[in-house]
């Protein structure tokens, strides 16, 4: 008799779900947003995921609430360690935790494999906030201290308040997601303004144009609404401006300073 396949193990938050139905690949997101039959048992009931929900926080916050100053890398899970980017994600990560730094990443593959590579090579703390998603996409082996979350939403919290900054490499959808939900946070301030980092001029170049040319001329944003992003080709450079505005932050705190005001919010819709 041939051996039976060994059905994978998938994460939902902290447990390990074994012996599940491998057919089943719905997400607790597509839970969470498809409609209530009549009839569902209570675990499947809005009220208990909101229980569950609620848990993911407090673990996400326990885990989190001592790693200090951090900075948050994004970027393609799809790209190769042969890429120039994966090395210079490597290298970025590496400079920030020589500047005291720990590194937040989404814990996968690609430009986050990477970011946490260099964190960890480099001798400082490398984090990662992973996914459930339809087909697994595991934590890479650089994460020494890693979650896994059931819903976006709570993992975007978390790459938000514990970090410091951003800096995003290429990207797709994901990546494009991060980054202006970061920039609507800073845009109508909910949250303080912190340095938004866009790695790579040849990928971002074209982005940035548009928005000057669109957005920007047609008074959908303000003119200082573009000096949220900083647009680089530069490890040197990236780790400047990020600690540059560190420096600034806990000066301020030690002399009881204002925070620098974002720009007029204009509203999350422009």
């Amino acid at each position: 008799m041939p051996r039976r396949k060994k059905q994978p193990e998938r994460r939902r938050g902290a447990v390990v779900v074994r012996g599940q139905d491998p057919t089943d690949r719905r997400t607790e997101d597509t839970k969470l947003l498809r409609p209530v039959g009549p009839a569902v048992a209570f675990q499947e009931t809005d009220t208990w995921r909101t229980l569950r929900i609620m848990g993911e926080f407090v673990e996400g916050f326990d885990a989190l609430a001592g790693v200090g100053p951090a900075v948050t890398i994004f970027g393609s899970a799809r790209i190769g360690r042969r890429n120039r980017y994966y090395g210079a994600a490597r290298r970025v990560a590496a400079a920030l935790v020589r500047e005291g730094f720990a590194i937040i990443t989404g814990g996968g593959p690609g430009i986050m494999e990477a970011a946490n590579r260099g964190a960890r090579e480099a001798g400082g703390t490398s984090i990662g906030c992973n996914i459930e998603l339809p087909f697994e996409q595991g934590l890479n082996e650089y994460v020494d201290l890693g979650m896994e979350f059931r819903y976006f939403f709570v993992r975007k919290v978390m790459f938000v308040k514990y970090a410091e900054g951003f800096v995003i490499f290429p990207g797709g959808y994901g990546t494009l997601d991060e980054l202006f939900e970061a920039l609507t946070l800073i845009q109508t301030g909910k949250v303080e303004h912190f340095p938004v980092i866009l790695f790579g001029r040849d990928y971002w170049g074209g982005m940035m144009q548009w928005i000057r040319d669109r957005p920007l001329y047609e008074g959908k944003i303000s003119p200082g609404d573009i000096d949220l992003l900083t647009l680089t080709d530069s490890v040197e450079e990236a780790c400047a401006v990020m600690t540059d505005h560190w420096r600034a932050m806990t000066e301020r705190a030690a002399t009881g300073g204002q925070a620098i005001e974002p720009t007029a919010p204009v509203g999350a819709d422009g």
